[in-house]
């Protein structure tokens, strides 16, 4: 019996959302795509996932603003939350962390640490 591991990728760029999503999915997540911010928060009321990956550059609200909106919804305190930028700059961490994502993973993505970093926030969640 295989345990379901939903993860929210939040990312506007389809190239990206795609190449994510294939490899999120070979390594047994269920992925659960959004385009943009509003739609990710819609995703999440639906069916709160183990983990967020929210790209920070969005179209219309960003994901700083859709992280802060993530942890003011129930249950979105205890969902892990990792940024995913282009920006590799001390201030985009701290603000990463400014308004409470857990880990801030800079692009282009280390695929591998995309994985260990969601496995290491979501050990002994429940599914």
């Amino acid at each position: 019996m295989t345990e379901e591991r939903p993860v929210l990728l939040v990312e506007d760029n389809e190239m990206n959302r795609d190449m994510l999503s294939r490899w999120l999915k070979r390594r047994g997540w269920t992925v659960i795509l959004a385009p943009d911010a509003e739609t990710a928060l819609a995703r999440f009321d639906e069916m709160t996932p183990r983990a967020v990956l929210m790209d920070v550059d969005l179209p219309g609200m960003n994901g700083w603003q859709a992280t802060r909106e993530v942890r003011r919804r129930p249950g979105g305190g205890g969902v892990p939350v990792v940024a995913l930028t282009a920006y590799a700059l001390n201030e985009f961490e701290e603000e990463a962390e400014a308004v409470g994502c857990d880990a801030f993973l800079t692009k282009p993505l280390d695929l591998d640490a995309v994985t260990a970093t969601l496995q290491r926030l979501t050990a002994g969640s429940a599914a």
